[in-house]
């Protein structure tokens, strides 16, 4: 019997796992509990000797778009509860990268994992969609999903960064700038994501190509799956992540952090994303051909 979860969903047919992350009404935000039950279902998956590889997708209308940012307008409370008076909570830089830290060693799962694991991406894969996105072995997008890291504009910086070994320094920089976003089909052209399909043909892309996984020998995908990653961490992959974590610390002492915390605290949530994001117009970047705007930032 598959092992319930409460915030996702977890199931095993055919030589493979399929994980969903399940909280559709938040856009599949990664709550600390979400992030912690994936965890265990990724190992869960590794241990299990019927499973050769991982689907990892969302239910609904997004695969992730980001970290549950629900306690944010809560933070100023939160520093008087007696869990922050003991523990380590957000008042210094360590302690930041601390918990940065921490929440970083749920999502290494799916890079230490020995099996495979393919994103299957729709929908919105945005700041906290995309750290745990990049981290997968593959990442196969519908053309008309969006893809991007927002929260650089006025929040940090990425906390996992695998972007530079898939789409290179120039379009890395590009997105992480501007904080804007690219479609599917433009991730794929960039190297971003493995490729890009129509909507309605992602699952069936997917699955058969999960199900030609299958047909080989976990060991053996296991080898193969190693021996690339190995080459990733001699590349820096694996010391850039426990950097990345460090400079997200740095950055949330920028003034424009503190001040998006204190109207989300003061006026809301969808406030602090409106003056965060609402003087870059449909926040787009377009990979091929100029881009043009109109006078209130959106691409024509």
């Amino acid at each position: 019997m598959a092992k319930q979860f409460s915030t996702i969903l977890y199931e095993v047919e055919k030589g493979r796992a399929r994980i969903t992350l399940n909280r559709p009404e938040k856009l599949n935000a990664l709550s600390r509990e979400l992030q912690q039950e994936l965890h265990e279902a990724l190992w869960e998956a590794d241990n299990d000797t019927n499973v050769h590889a991982v689907i990892l997708r969302g239910n609904g209308r997004a695969f992730s778009a980001g970290y549950d940012l629900t306690p944010l307008a809560n933070r100023a409370a939160a520093h008087d509860d007696g869990y922050t008076a003991v523990y380590r909570g957000g008042r210094t830089y360590d302690d930041d990268a601390w918990q940065l830290e921490k929440a970083q060693r749920l999502r290494m799962a799916i890079f230490d994992m020995h099996k495979p694991v393919v994103a299957q991406v729709h929908g919105f894969c945005l700041a906290g969609g995309t750290d745990v996105a990049f981290l997968c072995d593959i990442v196969i997008a519908a053309e008309d999903a969006t893809i991007g890291f927002p929260p650089a504009r006025a929040m940090g910086a990425l906390p996992n960064n695998m972007w530079i070994y898939n789409c290179g320094p120039q379009w890395a920089k590009r997105l992480f700038l501007t904080g804007d976003t690219i479609t599917g089909a433009e991730a794929a052209k960039i190297g971003l994501v493995l490729k890009a399909v129509p909507a309605d043909l992602l699952e069936y892309e997917v699955e058969q190509l999960v199900d030609r996984m299958a047909m080989i020998d976990s060991e053996l995908l296991s080898a193969n799956k190693r021996i690339v990653n190995l080459q990733l961490e001699l590349m820096g992959a694996r010391t850039i992540q426990r950097m990345a974590a460090e400079n997200d610390a740095r950055a949330h002492l920028a003034p424009s952090v503190r001040e998006f915390g204190r109207i989300a605290g003061e006026q809301g949530l969808r406030a602090a994303l409106h003056w965060r994001d609402g003087k870059f117009g449909d926040g787009r970047a377009r990979v091929e051909g100029p881009e043009l705007r109109d006078e209130n930032g959106y691409l024509k």
